[in-house]
């Protein structure tokens, strides 16, 4: 969860009047556009946002500003600011980026940055991103981003870099691709004109061609030091006085300017411009708090006042209510107050001021800002009421990197001390993914919590930790199961039911289902355990923690089969989500009731909630919408509406690739495959599996191994090899699987034996998804073994589960069997109006198979080719007969074989003898 924007990180800084224009600097960043990068890097006070603001403003760019502060070093906050300043250029660019970042779980950055390039190579003009005080940011992950930002950054457009030193990035391979501008110390100097123009002319000083060039020599072009020597020059009786008192390097001259800025001062404005540099950013009334003082009108005439005196104060919005110093001058102020001489203005220590201006953040809803305030008062009661939040932590606000930074910078005997503080550490730790040192943290809090009374504030810790637990246990499983798993699940349970002798004997022969299923029972019910323990301690108010351990306990019930304990958590998070905006989880919730009416046939009701799913999603790129996707897929394709299918699988499997979603990209292929085997095209569904295998193991996705092996053994039964359908069935313990080969192999009382264990174990549980396609192979298997009378009372109760979600492709599959003895049921008038539909989809399935096993006719030429070629002539005998050439005959070939779809000639000559073609 991202904490708001402040908007006033987003703004570029306005170019004040007196500014000097800089145009042999501002054409050297118009030229560097046509590179990928532009760094200004140099100390303090060289003029590089004034300098980056200039250039943007005279050249009228699409810009995107960012001023980073050290809270952007947490990854996640980073890029909602980099999504936040980009839609300042056009607020649709960074829309599958933003959706990522909403997700429940911390998404890869990679992702969202793919995302977020892509939707910048779609835009259509040039645009620029500046990142601003970059030398702030010491994240690994930070730079790793900017690092991937730049590799992949498309030709439209720039990244702006200004820091005071050297970023943490691969420069070295931009430098060696002259892909980088650089504009360095020797560059941002003013040079003597420069330096004239900005004293005399800005400034209206009135200095000799000398003093500008003595001037110039001792701050050797530094501006901000310049900028000084301006406004002090004023105090001084004629220049000449305050050029003998000029002397000395650049720290001890700033800090003599700084103090000639202050003594120029009236004591309040020098008391002002003291108290208030302890604030990143200021207003009036903030301003007040600190001096402890009334608001008033005058103070934010004050502030606007110290601006037009050019003292090193910049407006940070358009309605000119926020302000902060310069940077530069902040500091020195800093250091003044730390000082002696800061204590004979008000005696008051910064300690003081960063409480004062804590309870005036927190009072005004600013609870990040009252935070920082606290740590740097040292006041750590106050700074952990903070980090509290209230029962909300800050962490899961988003501000994740500034409190961990504060908790790894207290002694053990404070956190000791502090069991909450513990349980924060703990969880912060999780959302920076640092789950190996979760655990001894939350033992530590329960530790401390022993001599601890049973009031409100320990309850919500409890339940804090018991949440914490229960979302690094979801961390190491998969946390939303997908269909075919959450079946193979079921399976394992319905193994146990076996009682006929000869179907134990049979079925012996099938290895045990594996026991590294995506969730096991004993993680089911610890996390189950875990979730209860969260929800009865956790403060009602701390909506977010309470609806993800709703979440997650109905993950696992619909793990363990629990079905309508599923819907009831499903449902409770729904409610919870009507009362928080743009939650993912809710997105979630209906997806898993969605899946649950799924597997109880129920497609219209399971349509409904894919539907509504990415309804709720909207334009949020997350791998929840590619779940949808396939879920529709699944239903259009029961449906027989084959184009449809492939079109939701498809658009599911290019968000997939755009997420970089491994696991959606792999279902997408294997579902494509299942569709193309219905379209025939059985070239293609072979070169999809064999790609999906190596895939998976490649990405440790071998749970998705049974799902390729199951639509192979199809594939294999397709093409006439039940031997080799059995194989893959046995090897990957699918018993489904198992019952089709046997009956295309033609051992019925094999595939009864496999089906056995679907029968009233399945009922009970009310697992009809597994029912009605277990089904349909038991009738088919009684009506090969000639018990036509048991396979049709099977089949018309099957008909009644069917009709309800309008099934059509399973009857399909079915093939043979299942058709004939639909035709008996007809005869019964049973069901007519949905039997009529069944028949009638089957024969046209029968039909296209007529068609696409027949292949395009060969011309009157192909066909002699063809002829010679079954009497064994070789393709130049065949040329020579014909009185053509070899390559000629070559290209005869090629077509036959196209046209018949064979690979060699062998085949293509038993085909066409088969069809009657040739003799």
């Amino acid at each position: 969860m991202i904490s708001p924007i402040l908007t006033t990180k987003l703004f570029i800084p306005k170019v004040k009047q007196k500014a000097v224009m800089r145009n042999r600097l501002t054409q050297r960043l118009n030229e560097g556009l046509d590179r990928k990068l532009t760094l200004l890097s140099a100390s303090a006070g060289y003029g590089k946002t004034s300098l980056i603001s200039e250039w943007i403003t005279c050249s009228n760019l699409p810009a995107a500003w960012l001023s980073l502060d050290e809270g952007d070093n947490d990854i996640y906050r980073f890029l909602a600011y980099i999504c936040a300043a980009l839609q300042t250029i056009d607020e649709k660019l960074p829309s599958y980026a933003r959706g990522l970042l909403q997700s429940p779980q911390p998404p890869p950055a990679e992702p969202v940055l793919t995302a977020l390039i892509n939707e910048l190579a779609k835009y259509p003009a040039r645009c620029v991103l500046v990142l601003d005080d970059y030398h702030l940011i010491h994240s690994k992950a930070v730079h790793h981003a900017v690092s991937f930002l730049l590799d992949y950054l498309p030709p439209n457009a720039h990244l702006v870099i200004a820091s005071r030193e050297e970023p943490d990035i691969p420069l070295t391979r931009l430098r060696v691709g002259d892909e980088v501008t650089e504009l360095g110390v020797p560059d941002l100097r003013f040079n003597h004109s420069e330096s004239a123009a900005y004293l005399n002319e800005s400034m209206k000083l009135q200095l000799t061609s000398q003093e500008i060039s003595d001037l110039e020599n001792r701050t050797e072009g530094w501006i901000a030091a310049l900028q000084f020597a301006a406004v002090s020059i004023e105090g001084y009786q004629g220049s000449d006085s305050f050029m003998k008192a000029f002397a000395g390097n650049q720290r001890v001259l700033l800090d003599f300017l700084v103090e000639e800025v202050l003594n120029k001062q009236p004591e309040t404005t020098r008391q002002f411009l003291l108290y208030t540099s302890i604030l990143d950013r200021m207003c009036e009334p903030l301003c007040s708090a600190v001096l402890s003082k009334e608001p008033s009108e005058s103070g934010s005439r004050l502030l606007q006042s110290l601006e037009r005196a050019n003292l090193f104060i910049v407006s940070m919005d358009d309605e000119q209510t926020w302000y902060r110093y310069h940077h530069l001058f902040a500091e020195s102020l800093r250091r003044l107050l730390r000082n002696d001489a800061a204590s004979r203005i008000g005696r008051v220590n910064a300690a003081e001021l960063h409480l004062r201006a804590s309870r005036w953040f927190e009072d005004n809803g600013f609870p990040m800002d009252a935070f920082r305030h606290a740590v740097a008062a040292n006041a750590t009661d106050l700074a952990e009421r903070l980090a509290y939040g209230g029962g909300m932590p800050l962490h899961l606000r988003g501000e994740v990197a500034p409190v961990l930074s504060w908790l790894e910078s207290l002694p053990l005997a404070e956190l000791d001390a502090r069991p909450s503080l513990w349980v924060i550490f703990a969880s912060a730790s999780l959302l920076a993914g640092r789950a190996e040192e979760i655990e001894s943290k939350l033992q530590a809090a329960e530790k401390a919590m022993k001599s601890y009374e049973m009031d409100g504030k320990t309850r919500n810790l409890i339940g804090l930790i018991a949440a914490t637990r229960a979302s690094v246990s979801a961390m190491t499983v998969a946390a939303s199961p997908t269909y075919a798993e959450r079946r193979r699940l079921e399976t394992i349970e319905l193994s146990k039911h076996l009682t006929d002798d000869k179907t134990n004997e049979i079925v012996g022969r099938i290895p045990a289902m594996p026991a590294a299923s995506p969730m096991s029972s004993q993680q089911t019910d610890r996390l189950i355990e875990l979730c209860r323990r969260a929800l009865e301690h956790l403060n009602p108010e701390l909506l977010p923690v309470r609806m993800t351990a709703v979440w997650l306990m109905g993950v696992a019930y619909q793990h363990r089969g629990e079905r309508g304990k599923a819907q009831e958590a499903f449902a409770e998070v729904l409610s919870i989500s009507r009362k928080l905006e743009n939650n993912i989880i809710g997105v979630m919730a209906v997806l898993g009731q969605a899946s649950l009416f799924e597997g109880e046939n129920l497609l219209y009701e399971a349509e409904a909630h894919y539907r509504r799913a990415l309804e709720l999603a909207g334009e949020q790129p997350s791998p929840a919408v590619c779940e949808a996707y396939l879920g529709l897929a699944r239903i259009h394709y029961e449906r027989n509406d084959l184009e449809k299918a492939m079109q939701l699988t498809q658009m599911g499997a290019q968000l997939a690739r755009r997420l970089q979603h491994s696991d959606f990209i792999l279902a997408s292929e294997i579902f494509i495959a299942r569709l193309k085997l219905a379209y025939r095209d059985y070239a293609g569904a072979s070169a999809l599996l064999g790609e999906a295998k190596p895939f998976a193991r490649e990405r440790s996705l071998t749970n998705r191994l049974p799902d390729i092996a199951a639509v192979q053994a199809l594939l294999l039964l397709r093409q006439g090899d039940p031997v080799g359908a059995l194989h893959e069935a046995k090897t990957h313990e699918l018993p489904l699987c198992l019952a089709r080969a046997y009956l295309a192999h033609g051992d019925a009382a094999a595939a009864l034996a496999a089906i056995a264990p679907y029968s009233s174990p399945v009922t009970a549980n009310g697992q009809e998804d597994q029912r009605l396609e277990a089904m349909l192979l038991e009738a088919a298997a009684r009506c090969t073994l000639g018990q036509r009378s048991r396979a049709l009372e099977i089949l018309i109760e099957a008909l009644e589960i069917a009709e309800r979600g309008g099934f059509i492709r399973s009857f399909i599959d079915a093939e043979t069997p299942v058709l004939s003895l639909l035709s008996v049921a007809k005869a019964y008038r049973k069901m007519p109006g949905y039997l009529d539909k069944l028949l009638l989809a089957m024969e046209q399935d029968k039909m296209k198979e007529g068609a696409s096993q027949r292949p395009e006719p060969l011309t009157a030429r192909e066909l002699e080719v063809l002829q010679l070629a079954a009497q064994g002539l070789s393709n130049k005998q065949i040329g020579d007969k014909l009185f053509v050439a070899l390559d000629t005959v070559k290209g005869h070939h090629r077509r036959i074989f196209e046209k018949m779809q064979v690979q060699r000639r062998t085949e293509a000559i038993a085909l066409a003898r088969q069809l009657g073609w040739i003799k």
